[in-house]
């Protein structure tokens, strides 16, 4: 296979199971990814992301850029090399953080220009093209378009310009992107819009067809952008099954900073392949945990004296060597061990999920799997 063919190993419904090589593996979907933001995942070491069986890793180009630097990072023989992890990895480009900078970021036509309050105060600009080059000395599997999120509610106006620009960029990163060994995600935008979802998803396949017209790449896949961002799960819904299937059925979808379990599950039906959210890290420090009976608050005092293990139906090593009360007890005590060792958990949790998910659809019971899960108490994660 080569690197970022596609092959759709099953379909059941719209729910689908791919597989892609990256230079650093095969990638097998539907799958959930863990979030490193700065080449690290929060308390959890390279060797526990290989044993609850991570297949991609997350890395953001805008904190690698800030710090240490993309230029480090390439020296160091690419982002794999730096934090001594072999498997695939995936670079947001950054675009959510500079958009959450708010106003001091100032976006046109050509770029966007923003002070980096968050670290030194220093002003940078960035085009698609020098997003492309950061990403490329970065050096993961996969990059994403640099686009332009907004947040919701908004004024459909103000959506329309942020997709268009969107859009537009799409096409000069795809212009721009030269790494072979790197593929390039192109990011549909269009917020709760259906129509501007549409007409996105339609300018990206003709970016595509332009530029391969003058011998240039294509994407090797696309991400669903712009959901997620203050809205309801069930205003997401409204649209994303729709918005999903525009894209082209021969390359994964990645439905961006989406990681509750139900809605997991629900986006595969919809015909959704990866996922990524720094959810099932951040409620584990929070003392938060997702389970087969719903999520668990280990603060809860009815967990002080029970002794079984925290899932009942988890094989992860956290459900296998520690007790309810242990866990409640690092959470009580404010020990770092006790956020670890949840988060631990919940990225096993939803990398289970989907491994599950996945044998569901090859299996042909994908709408079986479904219904078991939205009836069971599990699904009662928020």
């Amino acid at each position: 296979m080569a690197l970022f063919d596609v092959t759709l190993d099953a379909q059941d419904g719209h729910a689908r199971a791919l597989s892609f090589e990256t230079a650093h593996g095969v990638v097998r979907t539907p799958l959930f990814m863990p979030v490193g933001t700065h080449a690290t995942v929060k308390g959890i070491t390279v060797d526990v992301l290989h044993e609850i069986g991570a297949q991609v890793v997350l890395a953001n180009t805008y904190h690698l850029y800030m710090r240490p630097g993309a230029e480090v990072v390439r020296e160091a023989g690419g982002v794999q090399e730096f934090m001594g992890y072999d498997g695939p990895m995936l670079t947001d480009s950054g675009g959510f953080q500079l958009f959450s900078l708010d106003h001091m970021m100032k976006a046109d036509p050509d770029g966007v220009s923003f002070k980096a309050l968050d670290y030194d105060g220093s002003k940078h600009r960035w085009t698609p093209e020098r997003n492309m080059e950061i990403q490329q000395a970065i050096g993961a599997d996969i990059a994403m378009q640099l686009d332009q999120c907004i947040g919701y509610p908004a004024e459909k106006s103000a959506v329309a310009a942020s997709t268009r620009l969107s859009w537009e960029w799409a096409e000069r990163c795809l212009r721009s992107h030269t790494r072979a060994d790197q593929g390039l995600f192109g990011i549909e935008q269009g917020g709760m819009h259906l129509d501007l979802r549409l007409a996105s998803a339609q300018h990206l396949i003709e970016a595509e067809r332009h530029a391969q017209a003058e011998g240039m790449g294509r994407f090797a896949g696309f991400g669903i952008g712009g959901y997620s961002v203050g809205e309801d799960h069930e205003i997401m819904f409204e649209t994303l099954g729709r918005a999903a299937r525009a894209l082209p059925e021969d390359r994964p979808r990645y439905l961006m900073g989406v990681g509750n379990p139900t809605t997991l599950v629900r986006a595969v039906r919809e015909g959704v392949d990866m996922f990524d959210c720094v959810l099932p890290t951040r409620t584990g420090r929070m003392g938060t945990a997702f389970s087969s009976t719903g999520r668990m608050n280990l603060r809860n005092a009815k967990y002080a004296r029970d002794f079984t293990p925290l899932d009942h139906a988890c094989s992860c090593p956290v459900c296998r060597n520690y007790s309810r009360a242990y866990l409640r007890h690092l959470v009580k005590q404010n020990e770092m061990l006790g956020g670890m060792l949840l988060s631990q958990h919940n990225l096993f949790f939803l990398i289970d999920l989907m491994r599950r998910a996945r044998e569901a659809v090859l299996a042909g019971a994908y709408e079986e799997f479904y219904r078991a899960w939205m009836g069971s108490a599990a699904a009662k994660d928020y």
